[in-house]
């Protein structure tokens, strides 16, 4: 694992194609991915540190099981995220319940929320972020999931379509009624725009 300096500049595709050749080089995907998708599992599933870092691992290992069938058509992102998404659902799913105490980064949410909402500038974030993550919670997984990939993860209409499999029409519907369904809890909630 020499030159670690310009391994860290190749991008995505190029690290691939090496992994592909020598399976050690898949430790440059990892540090280039672990933060970003540890940060969007949590969001996602509202997991702890340490349920976390094992469905990390479970990532980790299925997008190098699978590394050879990466469609070289896709951005590498979306195709890990993708994997990602995958896990994530299927966890949910092995849990048979909805997860608790999930854990949000309340502020950059809010953040992007407030200017698709039009809240005004006077508004009290600290009485909003104490319910943000409550209202995020009782949401619908696929509502919540499209919001955190829009307004957290900051992705383009193209990329979501290309983690959820759907095509861009049905990811602009669902950010849409997301947002519906955000607004209609908040208010479920009694909380204040």
């Amino acid at each position: 694992m020499s030159d670690i300096v310009n391994k860290d500049n190749l991008n995505d595709e190029d690290l691939v194609k090496l992994t592909i050749e020598d399976q050690e080089n898949f430790l440059y995907l990892i540090k280039r991915y672990e933060a970003k998708l540890g940060r969007y599992v949590r969001r996602i599933a509202g997991l702890g540190k340490e349920d976390t870092e094992d469905l990390l691992q479970d990532i980790f290992i299925k997008t190098y099981q699978n590394i050879n069938s990466f469609d070289k058509d896709l951005k590498f992102s979306s195709w890990i995220y993708r994997i990602a998404h995958n896990e994530v659902i299927d966890n949910y799913r092995k849990k048979q319940s909805r997860p608790q105490g999930a854990s949000f980064d309340v502020e950059n949410l809010l953040n992007n929320l407030a200017s698709e909402f039009n809240i005004t500038k006077d508004l009290d974030h600290k009485y909003l972020q104490a319910n943000i993550s409550q209202v995020l919670n009782v949401m619908d997984l696929k509502y919540r999931e499209v919001l955190i990939l829009k307004f957290l993860e900051e992705k383009e209409y193209k990329e979501i379509s290309d983690i959820l499999k759907k095509p861009m029409g049905t990811v602009a519907t669902l950010i849409s009624r997301a947002k519906q369904q955000f607004l209609q809890k908040m208010k479920e909630q009694d909380i204040k725009l």
